[in-house]
């Protein structure tokens, strides 16, 4: 069956996914207070019984920006962190996307990737979502947001925790060390397309090395050409390639990469698509992508589902998921498309 991962004729003219666009569903609020919004949260929640409503409207209709200055308005007034107080006052997964919505961005990615690498056993596809589809910007501020709050580098925590190839991709990619030069140079995308063959469909046995060093350091624009310059050569597409032959963590990382450098949005659809499919909700997975990515590209992210599943993601949280955790992520949603 063909995924829109297989077709490669628009690549090179379509925006650059690691940049980071500003195609998201939460934007600055005009006329903003922060004073106010303060005020109307205190009263919602230490009036009798918490207004869940008055929550939800403020926090999914307020920048990330504009939300940390409600935090510290809230402080001022009370003495008490707005996260300790929604802590004392919901529950469950509406408590998690409420505390989720007034943590910095850098510090959500932090938190997220230290409960990945704590927990008892290490949830991988977490490590390899954030650090697959996250620019290097990004991932120097949860770098230094890890280091920050637990005193080491996250470079040091992760060496302990994952190994091999797998361990090797997620330590250079969490170093954000990815070539930023916009311009592409062919003869280079024709000379990795060819030691990436070389180096796995031509040889017996495969040569991991070579596929982490080119996906891990290239720009996004180079590795778009290598994709081109990779199918004209082997007639199959290098994430097909990487399928056929790796596996386990270091096939899934290295199809994460590639797919994040042909498209964050469709590879973040696909995730939100994961998570809600099948027995049971992925609650964090759903929280982490809804939250981290509406104010960077939800509005391409939806529009991308849409395409890939015939419906809207808005229909698909509605019916997936319920009360006000539900109504928490339709508010970053938008509206229904």
């Amino acid at each position: 069956m063909a995924t829109p991962w297989d077709d490669l004729s628009l690549l090179l003219d379509s925006p650059g996914s690691l940049s980071v666009p500003s195609r998201g569903t939460v934007k600055d609020k005009s006329g903003f207070n922060a004073g106010e919004d303060a005020a109307a949260l205190r009263k919602a929640i230490e009036g009798i019984g918490t207004t869940e409503k008055t929550l939800i409207d403020i926090l999914t209709q307020r920048s990330s920006a504009q939300r940390q200055q409600i935090c510290k308005a809230y402080k001022d007034a009370t003495g008490k962190s707005l996260v300790d107080a929604l802590e004392g006052d919901t529950h469950g997964h509406f408590e998690d996307i409420l505390v989720a919505l007034v943590t910095p961005l850098a510090q959500f990615d932090m938190q997220e990737i230290k409960r990945a690498i704590k927990g008892a056993g290490t949830t991988e596809k977490t490590l390899i979502e954030i650090l697959a589809s996250r620019s290097n910007q990004q991932i120097k501020a949860l770098s230094d947001a890890y280091l920050q709050d637990t005193g080491r580098a996250l470079t040091y925590d992760l060496k302990s925790e994952v190994s091999g190839d797998f361990g090797k991709t997620l330590l250079i990619l969490a170093e954000g060390k990815r070539d930023e030069n916009k311009n592409v140079d062919a003869a280079q995308a024709k000379a990795d397309a060819k030691a990436l063959y070389e180096a796995g469909e031509k040889k017996w046995g495969t040569d991991e090395d070579k596929f982490i060093d080119i996906l891990c350091h290239r720009s996004v624009p180079q590795l778009r050409q290598t994709l081109v310059e990779y199918k004209n050569l082997s007639g199959k597409t290098l994430q097909q390639s990487i399928e056929s032959e790796m596996s386990g963590n270091t096939e899934e990382v290295l199809v994460a990469v590639v797919k994040c450098v042909k498209s964050v949005p469709v590879y973040m659809a696909e995730l939100l698509r994961k998570s809600m499919k099948g027995a049971g909700t992925n609650e964090a997975m759903l929280t982490r992508i809804m939250v981290s990515r509406s104010e960077i590209d939800l509005m391409d992210i939806k529009a991308e589902y849409k395409k890939l599943y015939g419906r809207s993601l808005y229909s698909d949280i509605k019916s997936e998921t319920s009360g006000d955790y539900q109504k928490t992520l339709l508010g970053l949603c938008g509206a229904d498309d």
